[in-house]
């Protein structure tokens, strides 16, 4: 049976799932936290990864992204019950998967920090303790290693050193990972250049050398341990060309440049962005303004920028991957 990093290392394009959430929200399930649906609505979850499944994907990524003690917390849980809904979590994507045509591999979803972290505030009166926040992503770690998850996929990171000190508590597992940020358009008012930066003013490139320069993990460099990076979701509320798919072909061709620039070889490139502008209907519900048509008509540009894991965020759904599975499958063929 084919690896992940096997699999990561055939050229071909690797689709990734949709919007996990927002799936939820429209089976009509509201919680205060969205990891109790692995407890609450366990059918419901594996329906949400099974239609992802049904439309092609390759990956699925657990039900987690709010699962660690720090956002269970918030929830009136205790640290133990992060142990108990990741293991669960893991085990409901594996039954979505059974009696697929396809191999589709299982990512342990990693979510950022509710709030920011000592490290970027300056002190533990605003920021959540370093220590903590490790603590934390250790739990969250171990439940999913040995659940038997395929990859660690750390998503929505605002802050480029929570990520590096994420991945040097993941690197002892042994299991490949992926980095992704959620950026917003600045411009560079002296050179008229576009300039993504997490909210935390962290660029790609910040990215890139915090996980390099050791700083967060005793001197370690970090990148050897990482096989992928990228970005997902996208947080602009105004500017259409920077948000969906735009977003994602102007992050990757960014990242791509830091890449050559800094003469780092070997890693693939991840995009899944959101589903564009969200806006409120009539019935107060949320809708997003980006087609599963017009999001697959820049796949070829996305993966002409070298994107090789392809993906949706919030607002898109099966729809939507089953878009981009069509315009992969046309693009490969010629």
């Amino acid at each position: 049976m084919q690896s992940f990093l096997e699999r990561l290392n055939d050229p071909a394009p690797i689709i990734y799932d949709g919007g996990f959430g927002t799936e939820l929200f429209t089976a009509g399930i509201k919680l205060a936290n969205s990891a109790l649906a692995n407890e609450l609505y366990p059918d419901t979850v594996v329906e949400v990864h099974k239609s992802y499944v049904d439309a092609g994907v390759d990956v699925i990524g657990t039900n987690t992204f709010v699962a660690s003690s720090l956002h269970l917390a918030m929830a009136d849980k205790s640290p133990d019950d992060t142990d108990m809904l990741v293991r669960t979590a893991c085990e409901l994507a594996r039954r979505s998967t059974e009696g697929s045509d396809h191999r589709v591999y299982i990512a342990g979803s990693i979510g950022p920090s509710p709030g920011a972290i000592e490290e970027d505030a300056g002190d533990t009166d605003f920021g959540i303790p370093n220590r903590d926040v490790r603590e934390a992503h250790l739990r969250v770690g171990t439940a999913m290693a040995e659940s038997g998850i395929d990859l660690f996929c750390l998503e929505t990171m605002f802050s480029a050193i929570e990520a590096a000190m994420a991945v040097d508590v993941l690197r002892q597992f042994n299991l490949p990972i992926a980095v992704n940020c959620t950026y917003k358009y600045t411009k560079n008012r002296a050179t008229g250049d576009t300039v993504y930066k997490t909210d935390w003013g962290h660029t790609p490139r910040s990215l890139v050398e915090y996980l390099a320069n050791g700083d967060y993990s005793d001197g370690v460099n970090l990148l050897d341990y990482i096989q992928m990076l990228g970005l997902n979701c996208g947080a602009e509320q105004h500017r259409v060309e920077h948000t969906g798919m735009p977003y994602a072909c102007t992050g990757t061709l960014q990242l791509r440049e830091v890449l050559t620039e800094m003469g780092i070889e070997g890693k693939s490139m991840m995009a899944y962005p959101n589903a564009g502008i969200p806006k409120l209907d009539k019935q107060n519900r949320t809708i997003y303004d980006q087609s599963p048509e017009e999001m697959a008509a820049l796949i070829p540009e996305l993966l002409g920028e070298g994107a090789h894991i392809i993906g949706g965020c919030c607002g898109t759904g099966p729809a939507h991957i089953r878009a981009f599975r069509a315009a992969i499958d046309t693009y490969i063929a010629g």
